[in-house]
């Protein structure tokens, strides 16, 4: 009688040490929509330092003096169209003045209406709304150009850069005028970048117009981001530290998003790709299977395995008596959910490489509370039908390559004919009916990809040079990016990641790194302990909004560079190889992940647009402490799985790159990422893992057997891949290092044939006609003729002959 009450207590006893322990099991099904950026409001917000809040008010200000003199008693709101055009063309006129004070106090009046006249409006919905309105009218009245022809001068200034670098601390001082220019352009960028379906006609037309405007550069060489890219390099050269980095980079991250286009529009443009190439559709759409996946409960830990211990019997502790016990569970968890039981012990117990965990399930397994209400009950009765929930089926279609069909025939042709036929995939004569059936269901499912059609055509442009002639290159915004980036690509990837390192939470503060909170930090450092807290707060804000921007606008990168052509991609990721982008990666990820995606680095009263409408409330050290209420942080889960998926594209079909991922020891840090129960995370962790399994041992996979079963049920399925035993005939070490000087000779001789003109006259015809040689018109100096006749006499008639000598050339 007494037994049945001491459990409950000790439950209690070990969920709350559970809790406090670190990366909580009972972390919540993460309600996270993946998508391009954050909501509308959220990314104008994230443009502000909680330091630059006093210059709102300076903004209104400006704009307050100027306009009230022009136009007297009247508001902004109150204006028609054609009084508003008047009044920006004369503010944009003041852009002019060669007093730099003066041009400031109109560029902050001009950034007063780009915020949205917030001193008129009485709530956030209508500054979002004049935001918009007004961002559409200083676009079509020529302001971004206006402003684009200020911020080079700005850059160029070489007073404020040589100012900065003589000053022990640099402060958001250093950096005004181009934080006010870099906010406008912003602020224009990304109102006009997001549709919404109320938008009038003329603001879509409006909208592809700056689309193309920033893809194909009309008065400049080189298109906007370039500008951007630039920025960067020179900030982490340490010729220009008084940089915004942060909104330099969120500008340029935008920028990219508008002109190349998002997730979605890269998925419509694979679509459509693969039509012209006459590829076969695409078995399934990726963003849809992703958004549709369930997460997955995290890997149990020891203090779980305890609690689990003390619910059963003493004897049964001491004995683990697997044969009596097991198969009667295993039975029940079959019939009841089709999945393993969430209660028996797992005697594979601890990972190797993470002794306090053991791995009792990453895969569907019931919550706490559930487990709770179903001990008591399932020793009585089986529970009613209605229970039974049968497996569905695995998320993707299989795939399988080319080389895949290739590898089974010459295997089968070696066992039982005892010769090959190289890459012949249709002779199967001599090979048994079996092997016939298997190659049917492998040609069913394989699948071209629009990146092997693009090797295949660079193989024969390579051969045949002469015969297939000029290759026909589509001008999209994606080529005009790649040529412009081309020859300092690899310096902006080094500058990015220098960035990334420097803002990754993980880093330790070094007296040489690059200083990234020039933009954040105040005149006067604070002196209570309330201002401490608030700059605290903002520097871990401005860190994290860093790290979402560059992981967003290098993951867009690759994406984008990879449709357009492989080689593009394959150049860009060797440069982030090279710079050591792999251990970055797993650096930023080996901290307590749970932590940083439920950070509460924000103060919701202080974002724009709230604190420019409401009166704010006197901030406490209780109320900094709490934070939003918000399950968990949007840019940080976007940030990780942005990472994440970074990481996939560099190491996939690269054995070079995954030993990199073995040797890092990256299995126990990708383990504990998998605690974050968000089912898009949780795929491309597995698929890191998924990819090392074969060389990470036999006791590791026994060790994670139900990760290995996570990785089955939701990672896509390759028909002859033995990721689970590590028989892989292309893992030869041997090969490692040819596979990368392989790739980076074809990526050269890539970008030698395309944009390297220089190569062209190699291929020129050779004019061998004596007639049509002599007949040539050659353009001769002016003085030639004055020594024509000395010259023949010194160089022809004085020199002997020599006719012997030609048969000595032949």
């Amino acid at each position: 009688q007494p037994q049945p009450q001491a459990q409950p207590k000790g439950r209690e006893l070990f969920r709350s040490q559970r809790k406090e322990s670190e990366g909580s099991v009972d972390c919540p099904n993460l309600e996270f929509e993946y998508g391009d950026a954050d909501g509308h409001g959220a990314e104008l917000a994230e443009l502000y330092s909680y330091t630059e809040e006093p210059e709102l008010s300076h903004n209104r200000r400006c704009f307050e003096e100027d306009f009230h003199t022009q136009v007297p008693d009247r508001r902004w709101l109150e204006l028609d169209r054609a009084q508003q055009k008047a009044y920006v063309m004369r503010l944009l006129d003041g852009l002019e003045v060669v007093n730099r004070d003066k041009r400031l106090r109109v560029a902050r009046a001009i950034l007063y209406l780009a915020q949205g006249v917030f001193g008129d409006c009485d709530n956030e919905g209508d500054v979002l709304h004049w935001s918009r309105h007004n961002s559409f009218l200083l676009y079509q009245l020529g302001t971004f150009s206006a402003f684009l022809e200020l911020l080079n001068m700005e850059i160029e200034n070489s007073q404020a850069c040589s100012s900065a670098l003589r000053k022990p601390a640099i402060s958001l001082a250093d950096s005004t005028e181009l934080r006010v220019l870099l906010t406008v352009m912003y602020l224009i960028v990304e109102n006009i970048r997001v549709e919404q379906e109320t938008d009038p006609p003329e603001w879509r037309t409006c909208r592809e117009t700056f689309r193309m405007e920033l893809s194909f550069p009309v008065h400049t060489e080189e298109p906007f981001a370039l500008l951007l890219f630039t920025m960067v390099t020179r900030f982490c050269s340490g010729h220009a530290p008084h940089f915004p980095m942060k909104k330099v980079l969120l500008l340029l991250w935008k920028v990219l998003l508008f002109t190349l286009g998002g997730f979605e529009a890269l998925q419509a443009m694979k679509v459509r790709r693969r039509e012209e190439l006459g590829l076969p559709p695409l078995p399934e759409d990726s963003i849809q299977v992703v958004r549709g996946m369930r997460a997955a409960s995290p890997p149990t830990y020891a203090i779980e395995l305890v609690e689990q211990q003390q619910q059963q019997p003493q004897q049964q502790q001491q004995k683990r008596s697997h044969r009596s016990r097991r198969p009667l569970m295993k039975q029940d968890s079959l019939d009841i959910y089709n999945e393993r039981d969430p209660f028996k012990n797992d005697e594979g117990g601890v990972d190797e490489d993470e002794n306090d965990e053991v791995d009792s399930g990453i895969e569907g397994e019931l919550d706490l509370m559930e487990r709770d209400a179903i001990i008591p009950a399932m020793p009585a009765q089986r529970p009613p039908i209605e229970r039974v929930s049968f497996p569905k089926g695995l998320p993707w279609a299989p795939k399988v390559r080319q080389k895949d069909i290739e590898h089974f025939l010459e295997a089968s042709r070696n066992k039982f004919i005892g010769f090959t036929l190289g890459q012949d995939t249709e002779t199967l004569i001599g090979l048994p009916r079996p092997i016939h059936e298997s190659v049917k269901t492998l040609k069913q499912h394989k699948y071209v990809s629009i990146s092997d059609v693009q090797i295949k055509n660079e193989e024969e442009l390579e051969k045949c040079p002469m015969s297939l002639g000029e290759e026909e290159v589509q001008e999209t915004p994606c080529e005009v990016l790649y040529r412009a980036m081309l020859y300092n690509l690899p310096q902006y990837m080094i500058a990015l990641l220098k960035i990334l390192l420097a803002a990754a939470p993980t880093s330790k503060a070094k007296t040489d790194s690059i200083n990234i909170l020039a933009d954040v930090l105040p005149e006067e450092m604070p002196i209570t302990v309330l201002q401490s807290m608030k700059l605290g707060i903002d520097v871990n804000r401005h860190k994290e909004i860093i790290v979402k921007s560059i992981s967003a606008l290098l993951l867009l990168l690759l994406k984008h560079f990879k449709l357009n052509h492989i080689y593009q991609f394959e150049y860009v990721s060797q440069h982030l190889v090279f710079a050591n982008c792999i251990p970055l990666i797993l650096k930023f990820f080996n901290q307590n992940i749970m932590s940083y995606i439920t950070a509460k680095n924000s103060i919701s009263v202080l974002d724009y647009p709230h604190c420019t409408v409401c009166d704010l409330p006197e901030l406490t050290a209780e109320s900094l402490e709490a934070g939003d209420n918000n399950q968990f942080c949007w840019r940080n889960l976007f940030s990780c799985i942005n990472l994440l998926r970074i990481l996939n594209k560099l190491t996939k079909w690269k054995h070079s790159r995954t030993m990199m991922l073995v040797v890092f020891k990256s299995a126990p840090i990708l383990k504990r990422a998998l605690k974050v129960k968000q089912a898009m995370m949780q795929l491309y962790v597995l698929k890191l893992l998924k990819i090392q399994t074969k060389y990470l041992g036999r006791q590791w996979r026994k060790s994670n057997m139900k990760t290995m079963s996570a990785i089955y049920q939701k990672v896509r399925h390759r028909m002859n891949d033995d990721w689970a035993y590590g028989n892989d005939i292309d893992a030869r070490p041997w090969d490692f290092q040819a596979e990368e000087c392989t790739l980076r000779a074809n990526i050269e001789a890539f970008n030698s044939r395309r944009y390297d003109k220089a190569q062209d006259s190699e291929f020129a015809p050779v004019d061998n006609c004596l007639q049509s040689v002599l007949g040539q018109r050659l353009e001769l100096p002016e003085d030639f003729h004055y020594s024509y006749e000395l010259w023949l006499e010194r160089e022809v008639f004085s020199q002997p002959i020599r006719w012997e000598e030609l048969l000595h050339c032949q």
